[in-house]
Formats: C-alpha cells, sequence, structure tokens
C-alpha cells in the first residue's frame, strides 16, 4: 500500500484532534455547571451517578460489557 502523508493529511487530523478536544471541554465545563446547580458542587455524587451512567451505556445495547475488555 502506499500511504501519502502530507501536509494535507497532517493538518486534517490534527483539525479532527483538536475538534475532539474542544468539544470534550465543553461537555466537561457544562457537566460542571450541572452539578454546581443539582448537586451544590457535591462532586463525589456526580462522580458515581456518571460511572453507573456509562456503564450503563455500554452495556444496554449488546446486554454486556464486552466492550471493557478493549481498554
Amino acid at each position: 500500500m502506499n500511504h501519502h502523508f502530507g501536509l494535507g493529511y497532517f493538518i486534517k487530523n490534527l483539525s479532527i484532534a483538536i475538534g475532539i478536544i474542544l468539544i470534550w471541554r465543553g461537555v466537561w465545563i457544562l457537566l460542571d455547571f450541572i452539578d454546581g446547580i443539582f448537586f451544590g458542587g457535591e462532586h463525589i455524587v456526580s462522580a458515581v451517578g456518571g460511572i453507573v451512567g456509562g456503564i450503563l451505556i455500554l452495556y444496554l445495547p449488546e446486554k454486556n460489557l464486552k466492550s471493557l475488555e478493549r481498554l
């Protein structure tokens, strides 16, 4: 296979990475804001809720947690 890893390839992948980071940053800040409103900044409640919610999101589509094996 002949791959071309030029400047355009680098810029495209860098812009995708930056976009993902900015989305993650926005979600993180929004969730901190929601945590402050609903839980008074008590991070343990939202942390446990996030863990349980994340496990449910990974479990529900296939009714197993095999997706965690890839970690």
